[in-house]
């Protein structure tokens, strides 16, 4: 029995990574074709209950999703968009949940206002993988990125926060509103002081460790570290985490190369197994979240679920468009940048599709409150599962044609990237010539290790400006850099043929192999890149 329950537990990320490849390969988005696979998997026959265990998604899942979408997430981006992402990842958070609260109140007979709040503060939080993933490719500004992004950074610790303290209402805990408050701002000032005392120590240790396994090692137990220790004091781990990944992030290019290499790689697969596996739980939650409610009939039920929902989805309407406005009205700095304009608006509006943290924070809720049941938990689970899907299916799957629709896409910009590289190519390549001059000049080399240099300093930049032309000439032929690409990767696997074959006469051995194929593969990746 215990080896049938083990296999399940493989048979769940086996599926989801296999889902999820073929969502890549089909160039659909992964996290709506994973939920929807689980919901059909959970009505399969003999397939058992996975029940989210919220500790395990909040101690485990979340800190590393958490810190390695801070790691790469722009400091300074975040910095000049900090208005735009606290209006929406604090006020509006706590608008969700006040509307969604008295919404599910007044809707659900014996809903107390209290256990209403619980259901507003869960679904409050938008997670912003399956829209950011959506808007990158089809070329969303970078602003409107920027900003989906810090909103999911930080709205988990307010949504989070929040639950927390109606949840002490709910229980009847000695709360009062001034007692939620000072819980609120103490959660989320300390989380960030928890964050910053521990990034620069982390980041003086990797800096100094010269060994890049360690390095990535330490970069691993930081998110656990920096939320545990949060919450441990009864402050937010999320804000935590989320602040020392900005902090490790942004001086990751004090690293050697290849520790930023294996990092680089480690973090996106580490992100892919997680998303995939969390998405397919999220699809196979549907059965438990049924069983507890026997005493309800279907017809109310589908419509209190579908209520809640619109009250979700128009909450975010009704705060994100006076909300994109106010930051114009009090910042100069504001009023100089571009306008994101309604087309903008509702983009953003439409990309609140919410997920894991959601149904970890439903289940977190506690059985008993005051001795006695806590009221409505099965109902605010339902409500939670079916507003999560919901956002998800319809949200997620509408939100690429909005972006075509409202043609908010920015080709302007790719090419202002693209023109901005070649030209920091060009000035980083002079100051590499102008180096090998200096060395040149003060000692004696040999000219054919020179010129090589010099060729390759002068390739790197031509690279970046025939990529305007898309790798192709005036009349289509091909650019010399590509040609060069072409030929050096051919090149390649010749050679790393030969290498293969050597092994396999055993005239290398295994150890020797890996060595020349590791040289390769870096060369081969370096030719990728364009």
């Amino acid at each position: 029995m215990e080896t049938t329950h083990a296999l399940w537990l493989l048979a769940v990320p086996v599926v989801a990574l296999a889902v999820a490849a073929a969502a890549r390969r089909g160039g659909a988005p992964a996290p709506l074709v994973l939920v929807i696979a689980g919901l059909l998997f959970s009505f399969v026959p003999g397939v058992p209950e996975f029940e989210l265990d919220p500790e395990f998604v909040l101690y485990v899942f979340l800190p590393p999703l958490l810190f390695s979408a801070a790691w790469q997430s722009s400091y300074a981006g975040l910095r000049e968009n900090a208005w735009s992402i606290g209006l929406l990842s604090v006020g509006l958070v706590l608008f969700s949940t006040f509307a969604v609260g008295y919404a599910a109140h007044l809707l659900v007979p014996g809903l107390p206002l209290p256990a209403a709040f619980v259901l507003g503060a869960i679904v409050a939080p938008p997670d912003a993988v399956a829209a950011v993933s959506v808007a990158q490719r089809l070329g969303l500004p970078r602003r409107m990125v920027t900003v989906l992004v810090g909103e999911s950074l930080f709205n988990d610790a307010t949504a989070l926060t929040a639950f927390r303290v109606a949840v002490i209402a709910a229980t009847g805990a000695g709360f009062t509103l001034a007692d939620g408050a000072w819980r609120f701002l103490f959660a989320a000032g300390a989380g960030a002081v928890v964050g910053l005392l521990l990034g620069p120590p982390l980041h003086w240790l990797r800096t100094r460790l010269n060994d890049p396994l360690v390095e990535n090692g330490v970069a691993v137990l930081a998110p656990f570290a920096a939320y545990l220790i949060a919450e441990s004091v009864h402050a937010s781990g999320v804000i935590a985490v989320v602040v020392s990944g900005l902090y490790l992030g942004h001086r990751f290019t004090e690293s050697a190369a290849v520790t930023r290499l294996i990092g680089h790689s480690f973090w996106k697969v580490v992100v892919f197994v997680l998303e995939s596996v969390v998405f397919l739980l999220i699809g196979l939650q549907l059965p438990p979240v049924v069983d507890g409610l026997s005493g309800h009939g279907w017809p109310e039920l589908a419509w209190w679920a579908l209520a809640i929902f619109a009250v979700t989805v128009a909450a975010r309407f009704v705060w994100v468009f006076p909300a994109s406005r106010l930051p114009r009205l009090v910042s100069r700095r504001q009023r100089a940048r571009e306008d994101v304009g309604w087309r903008g608006a509702t983009v953003v509006s439409w990309a609140g599709m919410r997920g894991v943290v959601s149904l970890a924070a439903a289940f977190a809720i506690p059985f008993e409150a005051s001795g006695a049941p806590f009221p409505g938990r099965d109902l605010i689970i339902f409500f939670t599962f079916t507003t999560v899907l919901g956002t998800l299916l319809v949200q997620g799957l509408t939100f690429p044609a909005l972006i075509r629709l409202l043609g908010v896409g920015s080709e302007r910009e790719r090419y202002t990237d693209t023109v901005a590289e070649a030209g920091a190519q060009h000035a980083a390549a002079n100051a590499a010539l102008a180096r090998l001059d200096e060395l040149t000049a003060a000692e004696e080399l040999d000219e054919a290790v020179v010129q090589r240099l010099r060729q390759l300093a002068e390739h790197r930049q031509l690279r970046a400006w025939e990529r305007l032309g898309g790798g192709t000439g005036p009349q289509g032929e091909e650019v010399p850099t590509a040609t060069y690409r072409r030929l050096r990767r051919e090149m390649l696997a010749a050679e790393r043929r030969v290498f293969v074959q050597m092994r396999d006469d055993r005239r290398i051995d295994d150890e020797v192999l890996n060595r020349v194929l590791h040289e390769l593969d870096l060369e081969e990746v370096a030719l990728s890149r364009d």
